[in-house]
């Protein structure tokens, strides 16, 4: 079966982005010398699940679509035709990524935001977490895990790491990890 992955990065009081929809507070940890991991992480993905909020924001960036040549899922409440870059879906989240670890494949990667995150997590669809935690504190905005979570789930600290730029990596596992 299929691994699903969330690699994302927060703020220390646990926001995704500030309360203007703005990921600016991440340019304090930028370095171009480093990127955190997220390159080796990246090349064993084929899946991208992303929100639609995530989306807009990540094309609002003028950039080169970020996944491109990846399978890239956008959900959506209101449809719209796909693009080169992703398929838009409606479906429930949950019911479909339990059908998509089935279908052979690489590592699926869920990309944000904080309500499919969530979803996901309460579902127990998720096998790994790696949370970075920036050093800043925003106040307000959109939180990464949302206040609708169902009851407490339980995490497998697999690593830590610091880099000097004050970024913090914690790497959890939804399961214990049994030695062989």
């Amino acid at each position: 079966m299929r691994r699903l992955k969330v690699f994302i990065a927060c703020s220390l009081d646990g926001y995704i982005a500030d309360d203007n929809e703005s990921l600016d507070f991440l340019n304090c940890v930028h370095d171009e010398e480093e990127d955190y991991g997220y390159s080796s992480f990246y090349d064993k993905v084929d899946t991208v699940l992303i929100g639609r909020k995530t989306y807009d924001t990540l094309m609002s960036f003028g950039l080169p679509f970020a996944h491109e040549g990846k399978e890239t899922y956008v959900f959506t409440r209101k449809p719209k035709d796909e693009n080169r870059f992703a398929k838009f879906i409606t479906d429930n989240p949950v019911e479909f990524v339990k059908a998509l670890k089935k279908i052979p494949g690489g590592l699926i990667y869920c990309d944000g935001g904080g309500t499919i995150v969530t979803q996901l997590v309460t579902a127990k669809l998720v096998d790994e977490i790696v949370v970075s935690i920036v050093p800043r504190l925003l106040g307000k905005g959109t939180r990464l895990f949302q206040e609708n979570m169902a009851g407490e789930l339980p995490l497998y600290l697999v690593s830590s790491k610091s880099f000097p730029s004050g970024l913090v990596q914690l790497k959890y596992r939804s399961s214990p990890i049994v030695a062989p």
